[in-house]
């Protein structure tokens, strides 16, 4: 059986990553993970489907035995991959997309270096400033905190092997297939 492709996607805040997850999870050749993370469940959000739910310690313990492929900080929590879930997926032929942040898919890079690293850009600065300004739910500060931080990860995507424009999420997707099923 041949082994499945790992696809790194990754972008700043508010391009439009969950969007494209949602879609390509009615492809039923990908994989998508569940990370683990220390902050506790959201309402509605169920362990082992929205995340692993941990303590501090048991993330400490997953981090020195090696069971992360990448994990970070982020908000006062803590979020990491599990290595032995996509490793499995990707044995039985599954192609594994990890959406995650630019410091984990560079730790992802480091780890697997036959894993894609795909960048995901808006259309424009200003479309993506729209969509932050769009969610409505951000105080002022908060908005300029996010555009900052999404300038800072729109100066990495040249460290990536391709970069989507995500005009429209189906064109997003079938890009996503097609590196997958390439050779």
């Amino acid at each position: 059986m041949k082994s499945g492709k790992l696809i790194v996607l990754s972008g700043p805040g508010g391009v439009g990553k969950s969007t494209i997850v949602k879609e390509l999870k009615q492809h039923p050749d990908f994989y998508f993970s569940v990370s683990a993370t220390t902050r506790g469940p959201r309402p509605g959000e169920i362990d082992g489907e929205a995340y692993h739910f941990v303590a501090e310690e048991a993330f400490d313990e997953m981090i020195s035995s090696g069971e992360f492929l990448e994990w970070a900080e982020f908000a006062g929590a803590r979020y990491g991959t599990p290595s032995h879930p996509v490793d499995e997926a990707l044995a039985m032929g599954k192609h594994v997309l990890l959406e995650i942040e630019i410091a984990g898919a560079r730790q992802v890079r480091k780890k697997r270096s036959e894993a894609l690293l795909v960048f995901l850009e808006p259309p424009s600065f200003s479309e993506l400033e729209e969509r932050i300004r769009g969610r409505a739910s951000d105080s002022e500060e908060r908005v300029q905190a996010r555009l900052a931080l999404a300038r800072e990860e729109m100066a990495a995507a040249g460290e990536f092997d391709h970069r989507l424009v995500n005009h429209r999420v189906e064109e997003v997707v079938a890009a996503l297939v097609s590196f997958a099923v390439r050779k």
